[in-house]
């Protein structure tokens, strides 16, 4: 049966496009993997039609054999399912999940599969966008890959705890947008990746597809809050027509700002502008906190960050850092108006260069929930970073962190774009 979104409306393709709000939308706030990954899976076990996923990392621990079993049980019983992988942040995927997607009918795509031996600026161009569509009417948008928070590969330590993300659960005219995104990588982009296209599922598959067309997916619990009637906008990165939306959208909501500030970013690197709001926030009294990475993951991400600590506690911004686990988590809070959930971090790799998505949320109650999720991992998962002694650091540890920060800046400047950010 087709899709009555299968060509959404023209307004609704010019809101994607422009980045426009639409109202009437539920939205569900999912905290981790502990939620999504339930709330993801029960809705792909309701599946009849079709299933679409992207991903940046898919891998095959605990959480990804649910997604894995979820899909090729769906492509079973004739729904039409898609998955997007990225080259870099998976590669391959793992042999068990493409025997099984073969053996299923999953039909999957690696975006800008990598030849190492031909270094290439292009493959600074990931897809790093986290989004799933369940029958062209139930949406999920956020940070959360198909990995298990507790896998922190290749790190071995079991004494960190879960990782720390958001995800949002999406039904209502927005769902039109994130199908049609998908759907344009999906056709526009077949030369950035291979696509693999499996056998036929068996016989008779499809009767059970056609006879379920009418249910309706269940609503999983778990979530942190659920809000109706909503306004919200799909706001993409891409390098075609959205090159600079999603920072512009951020520059937008801190020119706007009146009273407070939060934005929790896994890889904080923002550019001058951004910097520029940020202070100009500061000099007119508005609280800025950040919720930062504690624990290093990635050292030369982890320095260039600290090189700019100065600047922003000296302005007054307040910095905790995340100590709990691994914060991977992209959104903000401004003044309880307006709120976003996604994929993209505030560093160039994400802001320049990288396909991101990432949801905004003008809804009172909503952005309530995810101040309050984010105080309370400020109060009790994390250390307020003190300006004091921030600049007692040791000089040798100043002068790597500048060091790191120069060394992604001339990374920058290698993919061409040093002038825009």
């Amino acid at each position: 049966m087709r899709s009555p979104l299968k060509r959404p409306i023209r307004a609704l393709r010019r809101a994607w496009r422009r980045n426009r709000a639409v109202a009437g939308n539920r939205v569900d706030l999912l905290c981790c993997g502990e939620f999504y990954f339930p709330a993801l899976c029960e809705a792909i076990d309701a599946a009849t039609r079709s299933v679409r996923m992207e991903t940046y990392i898919y891998t095959h621990d605990a959480s990804g054999e649910c997604v894995t079993r979820a899909l090729v049980e769906a492509a079973r019983r004739g729904v039409e399912v898609y998955v997007v992988v990225d080259g870099i942040g998976t590669g391959e995927p793992p042999p068990e999940v493409i025997s099984a997607f073969r053996e299923a009918g999953v039909h999957y795509r690696v975006f800008r599969p990598v030849r190492w031996w031909v270094p290439r600026r292009r493959y600074l161009r990931r897809l790093h966008r986290k989004l799933a569509v369940i029958d062209d009417r139930l949406g999920f948008v956020g940070g959360i890959n198909i990995i298990d928070d507790l896998n922190h590969a290749p790190l071995q330590d079991s004494g960190y705890g879960p990782r720390y993300d958001f995800a949002v659960r999406v039904e209502g005219p927005i769902v039109a947008q994130i199908v049609e995104t998908m759907r344009v990588l999906w056709t526009r982009f077949s030369g950035a990746g291979r696509v693999e296209r499996a056998p036929a599922p068996p016989s008779g598959s499809g009767a059970h597809a056609v006879a379920a067309t009418d249910a309706q997916p269940e609503v999983a619990a778990g979530t942190l809050s659920t809000h109706e009637g909503v306004r919200a906008a799909l706001v993409l990165r891409d390098n075609v027509r959205n090159r600079r939306a999603i920072e512009r959208e951020y520059l937008v909501a801190l020119g706007n700002a009146r009273h407070d500030v939060i934005i929790a970013n896994a890889y904080f690197l923002p550019g001058l502008r951004f910097r520029r709001a940020l202070l100009a926030c500061r000099r007119r009294g508005v609280r800025v906190r950040l919720l930062l990475q504690g624990q290093v993951e990635y050292r030369l991400q982890h320095h260039a960050t600290q090189a700019l600590y100065g600047q922003l506690l000296n302005a007054g911004v307040e910095i905790y850092e995340y100590t709990d686990s691994f914060l991977h988590a992209k959104v903000a809070v401004v003044d309880q108006v307006w709120a976003t959930v996604g994929s993209s971090n505030i560093d160039p790799f994400s802001l320049l260069l990288a396909r991101e998505a990432n949801l905004v949320v003008w809804d009172d109650a909503f952005s309530a929930s995810l101040r309050d999720a984010l105080e309370l991992a400020m109060t009790a998962r994390s250390v307020a970073v003190e300006r004091e002694l921030h600049d007692r650091r040791p000089r040798w540890r100043r002068a790597l962190d500048w060091l790191a920060y120069g060394l992604v800046s001339a990374g920058v400047m290698i993919s061409g774009h040093a002038g825009r950010y």
